[in-house]
């Protein structure tokens, strides 16, 4: 009896021996890493333009939360959508506020302006600028000049994003 325990336990001590070993198998992983700024934006000054972009996503963010110009300076500003989601489910855009309004008194009249794209009729005189409204896979632009040097909000006023999908307009 005892010979036929160790017997069984060698064949088995055996196939579980043979059964991983033998063939070498690479395992490659591959791991890529970008880099993504919360605090600087694209600015590439052209002819005294400011080009920024600002892309926006699925997820209800935007890829900055900060974007700066110069005082005076022509503002090239694109929005581009990089998510997949329809304009009427995940729509964005940028609304450049006037110091001192009230984001969230703002936003609240935009919740109910989805005929003009969310951007309040009497919430207009609160507006530097803005972009179209777009969905998923499109890119809008807009062209201003940076107002007086300080701090301003920037938003998306599509209904609920203003929350998480806000940053600061930087003049100098």
């Amino acid at each position: 009896m005892k010979t036929f325990k160790y017997v069984l336990t060698s064949v088995f001590a055996a196939s579980v021996l043979f059964s991983c070993g033998g063939e070498k198998k690479e395992k490659k992983e591959s791991f890529s890493y970008e880099n993504k700024s919360t605090t600087t934006e694209e600015v590439k000054e052209e002819d005294n333009v400011a080009n920024i972009v600002l892309v926006g996503d699925d997820m209800m963010k935007f890829d900055k939360n900060e974007i700066k110009a110069k005082a005076g300076q022509k503002v090239k500003l694109t929005l581009r959508h990089k998510g997949k989601m329809d304009l009427n489910v995940m729509g964005h855009n940028v609304v450049i506020l006037k110091q001192g309004v009230d984001i969230a008194t703002f936003a609240g009249k935009a919740a109910t302006a989805r005929d003009t794209k969310y951007i309040p009729e009497s919430g207009k005189d609160d507006i530097i600028a803005h972009t179209d409204l777009i969905g998923g896979g499109q890119t809008t632009s807009i062209e201003f000049d940076a107002p007086a040097a300080g701090t301003y909000d920037f938003i998306c006023s599509f209904p609920g994003h203003y929350a998480i999908m806000k940053g600061k307009f930087i003049v100098e």
